[in-house]
């Protein structure tokens, strides 16, 4: 008993031993090293080492294994049972192809799919040179030359950095380019000043000329065509620079007699050979031809324009529709009517019926003499702008008139104020005579009566009274002007109401009259002047004063006389209390 107690105590202990030598198995003799991380059980089972691949999931790690990496031998990337000795970068497991012109990232530019790069375009689109226009279905080699030299087969997968100007990839071009020379024409290396970037040629269409565009017959390969003197700056865009032959030479219509615009694009597109051409600018600054009523009727300008030497000169009535017949009877009863093509324009500026002209409703109704004249008459240079101030068609008729002489005496060159638009100037009026005499009063009722006065001779009137009046002045016997040797200013004594009542100063002059004593003591001049033929002859002892009556007032006055000077000297102011009295002076 003792004995098989022995043995089951023994092999107890062998069992614990085993137990606790297994137990310190793994952080000491595992080949995995002692970081792993994970249990035996992810890789292996109790049925032996052997790893059962399905069994671990690589995913769980920091690298997943995703494309390619998915159909490697573990060995390939682990190289010994320490797993996490194998590194996670992409240098750690592939040789630098590229030699360190790309850098260590294989990621940037492959995918754990496969190592052909399907999109360098966009992947240089990061790069220093963006790969644009033509540049982005250029093959690498064309840019990285090193990668189709057979001679350097170490260096097929070298991407070297290039210059991004481009006379770094395009010198050789650029010096061999003759036509032109880009070295003698010091022609910048910048290629994009002149030629587009998404071209895929130098010239043609590849030309960088959105300054000028190539289009149409303007498209041209060979730069010396317009730029004849080998320079290309300064060049001018205007069309006649290139074409001024062409203008010179044209002849149906003659370009330069007519002085058409130098502007060929005024009138021509970028077809060859000139045509179709038109002139879109009738429409506005002359005639619409290209749209309305008259759109469409024509097939040359020779249709309307019949002297091809002078394109102002047009033609209406040589048209169809406007024969003479049909003219006339349309215009039936329209002051004015002229059959001419330019008093059809004057009439009907847009080609229509409508909105005809109407002189009647315009700033100038016609009226009078002016509605038999032609249109050409008045309209001597075109209609358009045509001044309706009177001297613009009458500066003859005013120059020549010679009674009045209207130049001499400076009548107004503004017709309308003298006469109306009756045929032959007359009658006239002449509202500015106030200008050279007043009329005013009597004289007024002969206002319109200008022969009365100028008796026909309107060039040496003069405006003195006596030189109408000289008649009445001669004819006058109460009191007789003429003898009595009176002026011959009539308004010295009149108005020009009537010949009566006079005035003269007498109170001034002579005698109060007209104020004092002897206002309104009178009627005549020949109750106190009764020598008509001598005015110096007054008499004051008449009716009005009767000698008893003189001679009673006058007992105490020394040196009375009863005589008309006697009253003048002692009562020069007609008045009693201002009488002269001689005895006041007497000497003692």
């Amino acid at each position: 008993m003792v004995q098989n107690r022995r043995i089951q105590m023994r092999k107890l202990s062998l069992v614990i031993g085993i137990v606790m030598f297994s137990a310190n198995l793994p952080a000491q003799d595992s080949p995995h090293g002692d970081k792993l991380g994970f249990s035996c059980t992810d890789c292996h089972n109790t049925s032996g080492w052997k790893v059962d691949l399905n069994s671990f999931n690589h995913n769980s790690t920091n690298f997943l294994l995703v494309g390619q990496h998915q159909t490697v031998s573990c060995k390939d990337c682990h190289s010994s049972l320490v797993f996490d000795q194998a590194g996670d970068e992409c240098k750690d497991c592939h040789v630098d192809m590229h030699q360190q012109t790309v850098g260590l990232e294989c990621d940037r530019c492959h995918t754990p799919n496969s190592w052909v790069v399907n999109n360098v375009t966009q992947l240089h689109q990061m790069s220093r040179f963006p790969l644009v226009g033509a540049h982005s279905e250029a093959d690498c080699g064309q840019c990285h030359t090193n990668l189709i030299s057979a001679s350097v087969s170490a260096s097929f997968l070298r991407f070297d950095p290039l210059g991004i100007e481009c006379i770094d990839c395009h010198r050789d071009t650029y010096l061999a380019t003759t036509n032109p020379n880009h070295i003698q024409s010091n022609f910048s290396t910048n290629c994009i000043d002149c030629h587009k970037f998404n071209s895929y040629a130098w010239l043609g269409s590849g030309i960088n000329h959105d300054f000028f565009p190539l289009t149409g017959v303007h498209e041209v390969n060979n730069c010396t065509e317009c730029h004849t003197t080998g320079s290309f700056g300064d060049i001018s865009a205007e069309c006649v620079s290139c074409h001024q032959s062409d203008y010179n030479a044209t002849s149906n219509p003659n370009h330069s007699s007519l002085n058409f615009s130098t502007q060929c694009k005024d009138c021509h597109t970028l077809s060859p050979g000139w045509k179709p051409a038109e002139y879109r600018e009738h429409d506005v600054i002359s005639f619409p031809i290209y749209s309305g009523e008259h759109n469409g009727e024509w097939n040359s300008c020779a249709d309307c324009h019949t002297n091809t030497s002078n394109y102002s000169q047009f033609t209406c009535i040589d048209c169809h529709e406007h024969n003479r017949a049909d003219s006339d009877e349309d215009h039936g009863g329209v002051a004015g009517y002229e059959y001419s093509s330019p008093a059809c324009f004057a009439c009907h500026p847009l080609g229509t019926e409508e909105g005809a002209f109407n002189h009647n409703i315009s700033a100038f109704p016609l009226t009078g003499a002016h509605t038999s004249v032609n249109c050409s008459d008045c309209h001597t240079a075109g209609y358009d702008g045509t001044s309706d101030v009177c001297s613009s068609c009458h500066t003859n008729d005013y120059t020549q008139t010679t009674n009045p002489n209207h130049v001499a005496i400076s009548i107004s060159n503004d017709c309308a104020l003298c006469h109306s638009t009756i045929a032959n100037w007359e009658p006239a009026t002449f509202p500015v005579h106030n200008n050279y005499y007043l009329i005013e009063g009597a004289h007024l009722s002969i206002a319109n009566d200008c022969f009365t006065c100028h008796q026909g001779d309107y060039n040496t009137a003069i405006n003195s009274c006596y030189t109408c009046h000289a008649t009445d002045y001669n004819q006058t016997s109460d009191p007789a002007h003429s003898v009595a040797n009176f002026p011959t200013i009539c308004e010295d004594c009149h108005s020009q109401n009537a010949w009566t009542p006079s005035t003269f100063n007498h109170d001034g002059l002579y005698f109060p009259i007209y104020s004092g004593r002897h206002n309104n003591e009178w009627n005549t001049c020949s109750e106190c002047h009764t020598d008509p033929g001598n005015f110096a002859v007054f008499t004051c002892t008449t009716s009005c004063h009767p000698q008893s009556e003189t001679d009673n007032d006058h007992q105490d006055v020394n040196a009375y006389t009863y005589l008309s000077s006697a009253c003048l000297s002692c009562h020069p102011t007609g008045s009693e209390d201002k009488s002269f009295q001689k005895n006041i002076y007497r000497s003692n």
